[in-house]
C-alpha cells in the first residue's frame, strides 16, 4: 500500500501542473501571433493602458499615434490587444448597450455627490469640481477651470 502512495501523489501533483503549463503556452502563442499580425491602421492598447493607432511598423517596434500629430514608439511586446474597428466595433457596441446604460447610471449617481442631483442637474460645480457629463471637456474649459483654482 505504501509503495503505491508515492507514485499516486506524484501523479496528483504533476498532472495539474502540466495542464497549467500547456494552457499558459497556448495563451502566450496567441498573444505573440496577435503582436506579429498588427498592421498599420489598427487601433491597439498597450500593456500600460495607452490607446493608439498604428502608423508605422518594423520588426521590433510599432509607432502609435496617441493624439493628433503625436506619435510615440513602442516595442511590439508592449501591445496588449488590438481593438475592433469599423463594422466589428459597431456590432460590439450594439451588444454592449445594456452595460452602457448601467455605467451611465453609475456616473449620474456619482455626479450627484449627495446633493439630491441638484448640482448635476443644473450643471453647476459641486465642491469645486467640474460637472460630470457624457461630453469631454474642451481645452478652453479646462484652462479656465485651472485658472479659477
Amino acid at each position: 500500500m505504501a509503495n503505491l502512495l508515492f507514485p499516486l501523489l506524484l501523479v496528483v501533483l504533476l498532472v495539474p501542473m502540466f495542464l497549467g503549463v500547456r494552457r499558459q503556452k497556448r495563451e502566450a502563442q496567441k498573444v505573440a501571433d496577435m503582436q506579429e499580425n498588427v498592421k498599420v491602421g489598427d487601433q491597439v492598447t498597450t500593456t500600460s493602458g495607452l490607446y493608439g493607432t498604428v502608423v508605422d511598423l518594423d520588426e521590433e517596434t510599432v509607432d502609435l499615434e496617441i493624439a493628433e500629430d503625436v506619435v510615440t514608439t513602442w516595442l511590439r511586446a508592449a501591445i496588449r490587444d488590438v481593438r475592433p474597428t469599423g463594422d466589428a466595433a459597431e456590432a460590439d457596441s450594439a451588444a454592449d448597450e445594456p452595460d452602457e446604460a448601467i455605467a451611465g447610471a453609475t456616473v449620474e449617481g456619482a455626479a450627484t455627490n449627495g446633493t439630491n442631483g441638484s448640482a448635476a442637474a443644473n450643471g453647476s460645480e459641486a465642491n469645486g469640481s467640474a460637472p460630470v457629463s457624457g461630453a469631454e471637456e474642451s481645452v478652453e474649459d479646462t484652462a479656465a477651470r485651472l485658472r479659477k483654482d
